[in-house]
């Protein structure tokens, strides 16, 4: 105020100006032509001049409601309004309309609101499009942040996983044969105890002694010893299905759950073919290796327990040795 008195005065701004202030405004005509517009709303309409051009023609407003003339402009004034591109990827924008003075029309100021990241995306638009006071170039550079944060962090849970599950894997598995270690198979058993006894699936728990492993052993090195437990564990995989497990549990045993299988003759046959199997020469250094295998048998029965199980097929183990090796004996 001067002298008690408000200042009417208007400020004068050329349309350069102006656009560096609001790089999305629009001078629309009372007829509705566009008189000028800012820098950054020529890039999203395209290449021909906005100059001329009909505001009803180029954009869509589509709330508070639906316009379809001028006078629906007009009644709109103070307003915010959303409205789109009609052409394009029909980007949304958000602003308000303010009458000017004299009958000039309307200056409309647009922003493009929460779709600012695709606008920037589909229009290739750079800090220079944005006023300076506009905070949208360091808000898309915090989300971009985030998001760049939060992939590394999704990458870095992603390999923890990874390393998680590998190094649980190594601890359950046997280095040499790659076949399920001790630990392992004490998990499994002792699960496959408990559904069985709960009536679910029973099984045979088939205790497998190498015969003659330590004369390889002796005669050709461990080097030998070591290739013939390799083969032993890729000819018990081959005799046993996909739900069977097979465990390495010491230097020259392996032990074999066999679900399903409740049959002591069935499973005496199973054992008598993986017997004939392991009989095959195993060549090593042009040479052949020669073993057999003594295998000893529990079944889970009514009230199956790991330990129990374990000391049956010990056991049947022993007694297939004793009785002359390269035999089964079910117990």
């Amino acid at each position: 105020m001067m002298d008690g008195r408000a200042m009417q005065d208007a400020a004068l701004i050329g349309a350069d100006a102006l656009g560096r202030l609001m790089p999305m405004y629009l001078w629309i005509t009372p007829t509705g032509l566009i008189r000028a517009a800012g820098p950054t709303l020529g890039k999203l309409c395209g290449p021909a001049p906005l100059i001329g051009e009909r505001f009803l023609d180029l954009f869509q407003v589509e709330r508070p409601r639906a316009l379809y003339s001028m006078a629906d402009v007009q009644a709109l004034a103070g307003q915010r309004i959303l409205l789109s591109l009609r052409k394009g990827p029909g980007t949304s924008l958000r602003g308000q309309t303010q009458p000017l003075s004299a009958g000039q029309g309307w200056l409309l100021n647009l922003s493009f609101g929460i779709s600012v990241a695709e606008a920037v995306r589909d229009h290739r638009l750079t800090n220079a499009d944005f006023a300076p006071t506009d905070l949208t170039v360091e808000l898309l550079y915090l989300t971009e942040v985030k998001a760049a944060v939060m992939g590394e962090l999704a990458a870095l849970n992603a390999r923890l996983r990874r390393a998680h599950d590998e190094a649980e894997a190594r601890a359950l598995t046997d280095a040499l044969t790659g076949l399920a270690n001790r630990r392992a198979l004490d998990a499994e058993l002792a699960r496959d105890c408990a559904l069985a006894a709960r009536g679910g699936t029973p099984f045979a728990l088939m205790h497998l002694d190498l015969d003659f492993f330590k004369v390889v052993n002796d005669t050709f090195g461990h080097a030998a010893g070591d290739a013939v437990l390799v083969e032993v564990a890729q000819r018990l995989r081959a005799e046993t299905r996909a739900g069977d497990t097979v465990a390495r549990v010491g230097g020259d045993e392996f032990v074999l759950i066999l679900r399903g299988e409740a049959d002591p003759d069935a499973v005496a046959e199973v054992a008598a073919r993986i017997i004939t199997d392991l009989e095959r020469p195993i060549p090593f250094g042009g040479r052949p290796c020669r073993i057999s295998a003594s295998v000893g048998v529990a079944l889970s029965g009514r009230a199956p327990a790991p330990g129990r199980m374990q000391a049956e097929a010990d056991a049947a183990t022993y007694a297939a040795k004793r009785a002359g090796r390269g035999r089964c004996v079910v117990g």
